[in-house]
């Protein structure tokens, strides 16, 4: 067992578990970084992105207006398909790279926000871990990080896979609802050993 597929909706605590995986000696390949990354100024999606969109979506510095696209994608369907077929290849060839370049004997973990949506990374990986935790509980913590309104956070979560959906598609849940950060480590810990034997590291 080499690939590790992480997912869980917006503030579910997915980035700490993430982080977690890393110390026990993982290799991170983070979908959502790759995706900021080639919509930077100069990134490679850059021109295709102006090209379907406009300079609306730009923003001053020349990267993707992150913003702006988001509202465009929430108001406009056939906007979000536009979008994904620009991200997606480049996202997927990236990913692949990486996850090479880790080399045989890593243990990769690949964190993807949108996992069960997509449909196509469950064939991609090994094993699933879904990083859970009730909408409210999402709620109050994208609030108290990000500034965002709470119309804006459930925006987000309605565009995501329902609870139900991405716990149907785990091979291990972690429950992160009021878990200290030492208790969380010890559930990634317990889950690590199971998974990944130490004479297969």
């Amino acid at each position: 067992m080499r690939r590790i597929g992480l997912t869980g909706g917006i503030g579910s605590g997915k980035s700490t578990v993430a982080a977690l995986l890393v110390a026990e000696g993982a290799v991170l390949v983070d979908t959502d970084a790759i995706a900021r990354r080639i919509a930077q100024p100069s990134g490679i999606a850059m021109p295709a992105l102006e090209a379907a969109f406009g300079r609306t979506v730009i923003a001053a510095d020349g990267g993707l207006d992150r913003a702006a696209m988001r509202q465009l994608v929430f108001a406009d369907s056939s906007a979000k398909k536009r979008l994904e077929s620009i991200l997606h290849p480049l996202i997927g060839a990236e990913t692949e790279r990486m996850a090479s370049a880790a080399g045989p004997g890593a243990v990769v973990v690949f964190d993807v926000p949108l996992l069960v949506e997509s449909g196509r990374w469950r064939a991609m990986v090994d094993r699933v871990l879904v990083v859970d935790a009730t909408e409210a509980t999402q709620l109050q913590r994208v609030v108290a990080r990000s500034g965002w309104t709470p119309e804006a956070v459930r925006a987000v979560i309605a565009q995501q896979a329902p609870r139900g959906l991405r716990r149907a598609a785990a091979d291990a849940v972690i429950f992160n609802e009021s878990l200290l950060l030492e208790e969380l480590g010890a559930e990634v810990r317990s889950l690590w050993k199971r998974w990944v034997p130490p004479g297969t590291r």
